[in-house]
């Protein structure tokens, strides 16, 4: 296996995913205590140190003993796992001249890590310390504009250290990168698949559940649906599954997901009408947050009393995945905490309901892939991400009913346009923001002094980095025409060109 240590990186889960993607088994452990649980593993071919974000020469700074670079075993650090390497091996780090975050062209140099990618390559930056000075039996490998040592190579030692990051989706090569220590450094052989991994959860869901009765949140995206289908698949008719029409979905989806689903789960589907609730609950409140909270709290409420009329239930079954863990720093004491997600920060803290979530450690490409083997139709499968609080968070400042129409119409000529001309699996995510702010227009030769709609559309492989769309210009132009001709009150229509990070993907 390839063992990743947890520096408290939001990407450490991401680093340990791709290696799986590449066939080989990788399992994380904490940097507390993570030397000793190293050694009693087994077969431990190759440790990769993750970023995260404490600062290394400051008191108390998260890091390995230096005896883990002594095991034999090749050591790739990433980004602060490069400074802890630096660090722990008597080099220098200290804070560089300049930050680099995003996309940054670098020069990497030969060396096995580098095998067959030399040269000028962008690569993907999240820093602002850097070594300075490498340890004794380095060299340099690799430099940006600002970053002398951007990548270091021990050969001797099997070491190397990169200031970048290799894992996401959005560095030139980067798969490239770790494939080479997977199996050109560390020599490991393929032995992880899905498919192996999919029978193994629905025999664990099996024996969890047992004989009880099961609840599932089914809200018809792919996530939850996947997981649905899993705990189906394992308990049968032991599983009802509700959806919950909050009244903040988009247009028409509430008709979509019963057409969906209601055969599919053989009269295991309940649809209960709650956008009175929902919007009474919301009054007032514009902190996000609190929206999060609120509405996470009515789901509960509104589940269990749905299982009270079907009598006992033990579980609730949640499309929980890995990047909405990350994201409310659920999976590590030192990750930090970027907002509150439905399925897991936003949950109260009494319910009547202990969780089952398959997804958990999957990300949304890996979802799509056990989603297509349990034979869901495409546009289950690439339906777009949408959040458990849906148009709640994508309506700034106060949610009302006239605000959520308007932001469904123009949500939904914005699909409706794009699909014109792209395929819906060719973005990740593009949706509209109701914003708002008045800002002065002119409307049939009088000012007008109305809100505004901001579009927002990612490239994506899983969530945790993301690039902004570059859309067809003339889609724009017939989006924008449509909305502030088609929507009341709405004059200015905005596109968000925010990469991720150091953007989210929603607004709230």
């Amino acid at each position: 296996m390839i063992v990743v240590v947890d520096f408290g990186s939001q990407t450490a889960h991401l680093i340990a995913r791709r290696v799986r993607e590449l066939g080989v088994y990788s399992e994380i452990v904490s940097y507390q205590g993570a030397l000793k649980k190293i050694k009693s593993m087994e077969k431990v071919e190759g440790i990769i140190l993750s970023g995260g974000p404490a600062t290394i020469y400051f008191k108390d700074a998260l890091t390995i003993e230096s005896e883990a670079f002594e095991l034999g075993v090749p050591v790739l650090g990433i980004c602060y796992g490069m400074q802890v390497m630096g660090h722990e091996l008597k080099g220098k780090v200290k804070q560089g001249s300049a930050q680099e975050y995003g996309g940054v062209k670098a020069r990497l140099n030969s060396c096995k890590l580098f095998k067959g990618i030399t040269g000028v390559q962008r690569v993907w930056m999240s820093h602002s310390d850097q070594v300075v000075k490498l340890p004794k039996g380095f060299k340099a490998v690799g430099n940006t504009k600002n970053t002398k040592n951007i990548a270091m190579s021990d050969e001797k030692r099997n070491l190397f250290g990169v200031q970048f990051h290799p894992e996401v989706n959005h560095t030139e090569n980067g798969m490239k990168i770790l494939k080479n220590f997977v199996f050109g450094i560390c020599e490991s052989q393929k032995n992880w698949d899905k498919a192996k991994w999919l029978r193994r959860e629905i025999k664990d869901i099996k024996k969890t559940a047992g004989s009880d009765r099961v609840i599932c949140g089914l809200s018809g995206g792919v996530d939850s649906s996947t997981a649905a289908a899993m705990v189906y698949k394992a308990i049968g008719k032991q599983l009802k599954c509700v959806y919950v029409d909050t009244g903040l979905m988009r247009m028409n989806e509430t008709e979509q997901v019963e057409k969906d689903f209601k055969k599919m789960f053989s009269g295991s589907l309940v649809i209960v009408k709650a956008e009175k609730q929902f919007l009474k609950a919301l009054k007032g409140q514009i902190d996000p947050e609190k929206k999060r909270m609120i509405i996470g709290e009515l789901f509960i409420r509104i589940f269990e009393k749905e299982a009270k009329k079907w009598g006992k239930v033990k579980w609730l079954v949640q499309g929980t995945i890995y990047p909405d863990v990350i994201e409310s720093a659920k999976s590590h004491d030192s990750a930090k905490v970027i907002k509150s997600h439905h399925n897991v920060g936003a949950l109260p803290e009494r319910m009547d309901f202990k969780l089952i979530e398959p997804l958990k450690d999957l990300y949304k490409d890996e979802v799509r892939v056990i989603a297509k083997k349990l034979g869901f139709e495409k546009h289950i499968v690439w339906r777009q991400p949408f959040p458990g609080p849906g148009l709640a968070i994508r309506v700034r400042g106060e949610v009302t009913k006239e605000r959520l129409d308007r932001l469904r119409t123009a949500e939904a000529i914005l699909r409706e346009e794009m699909l014109k001309y792209l395929k819906i699996e060719d973005t990740w995510q593009t949706h509209a923001i109701y914003v708002p702010i008045k800002t002065t227009g002119v409307k049939g030769d009088e000012r007008s002094f109305e809100e505004m709609i901001a579009i927002r559309s990612l490239e994506s492989k899983d969530a945790m980095t993301g690039d902004w769309t570059r859309l067809p210009y003339e889609m724009l132009a017939k989006v924008s025409s449509r909305i502030v001709n088609e929507v009341k009150g709405i004059n200015r229509v905005v596109y968000d060109i925010t990469t991720k990070p150091p953007g989210t993907v929603e607004w709230e």
